[in-house]
């Protein structure tokens, strides 16, 4: 990053900014390098300053959440990183309307949890899913027939290039299969969920059964899930694909393509965050090649040489 950027942004940001800090360990990948900048915003105030230093210093913002989604090169983040993990924490549960608010630094898996224990249903689903509420909004994260598209009724949000907060419906976000319309500077800080009613007991066996179902078939250990979105949603599997040209078990330096699931590629401890995005590629062109399918990334890639 250049020195007078550098300098410009941590003016703005005074105390509550830190210098290089690792991203790696932030993330379910565990590798990667350091951000220039991080901020740990704990306030709205605390976002309008980080949107006061990208607008002076002219630097990207990354917003880090809990890192299930996220890859980054070795070389780092050449700008501003930004968790809102210490600030967008709260759940709140209306269980006779069935309405429920929440964070975005929740986590999926605690929410499910939590709405199940008290009688609230259709979120069961998230219980495996790594991630937080704020990514699940911007990548519409689902499984087990479901996602957020689904429950979501609207969003609080704080956008960093006009440092504006707002409410965004649900209709407004452009919501995909594993994508929605939102800027990478748009900041989700809340999401509020219209539910169903459910029973305790039927919710935490639902829980139960996800839980052994992800265990039996998806790996543990250093990876983001699923790396490549399925080329065609209900009717061609990127995990299939991979699979049916042999490069289940594929290793590239500390990189490997999961024997347990072909769509999935581990980081071993101590690894490189380049071998698992150099791997991706050889993964996509190879299948690609034999089969006329390009395989686009589920996971965010932040810091590498991108064409």
């Amino acid at each position: 990053m250049p020195a007078l950027a550098t300098d410009i942004a941590l003016a703005e940001l005074g105390d509550i900014a830190e210098i290089d800090v690792p991203l790696g360990p932030l993330t379910t990948y565990r590798v990667g390098g350091s951000a220039d900048i991080f901020v740990r915003a704990r306030s709205v105030d605390d976002l309008r300053r980080v949107a006061a230093a990208m607008g002076a210093s002219d630097l990207p913002v990354l917003v880090v959440g809990r890192g299930s989604n996220l890859l980054v090169a070795e070389r780092g983040f050449r700008g501003i990183a930004l968790s809102l993990a210490d600030m967008a924490t709260d759940i709140s549960i209306d269980v006779d309307r069935l309405v429920v608010t929440v964070g975005s630094a929740v986590l999926l898996p605690v929410l499910a949890r939590r709405l199940a224990s008290a009688g609230v249903g259709g979120f069961e689903w998230a219980v495996g899913v790594p991630g937080s509420i704020g990514g699940a909004v911007r990548m519409n994260a689902g499984g087990h027939g479901s996602d957020m598209s689904a429950s979501l009724v609207d969003v609080e949000v704080f956008d960093l290039t006009t440092a504006e907060q707002a409410t965004l419906s649900a209709a407004d976000l452009g919501l995909r299969f594993r994508g929605s319309g939102l800027a990478p500077t748009t900041v989700v800080i809340s999401a509020r969920l219209q539910l169903a009613a459910g029973d305790p007991e039927a919710g935490q066996a639902e829980l139960s059964e996800i839980v052994a179902w992800r265990r039996a078939n998806q790996p543990g250990g250093q990876n983001a899930g699923s790396v490549f979105v399925n080329p065609v949603p209900g009717e061609v599997s990127a995990g299939r694909l991979i699979d049916e040209i042999g490069l289940r078990g594929l290793r590239l330096g500390s990189a490997t393509v999961s024997d347990k699931h072909a769509n999935f590629i581990q980081a071993d401890e101590g690894g490189s965050s380049d071998d698992v995005r150099a791997l991706m590629r050889i993964v996509a062109d190879r299948v690609e090649a034999a089969t006329g399918y390009a395989l686009r990334s589920e996971i965010r890639l932040i810091g590498f040489d991108e064409s």
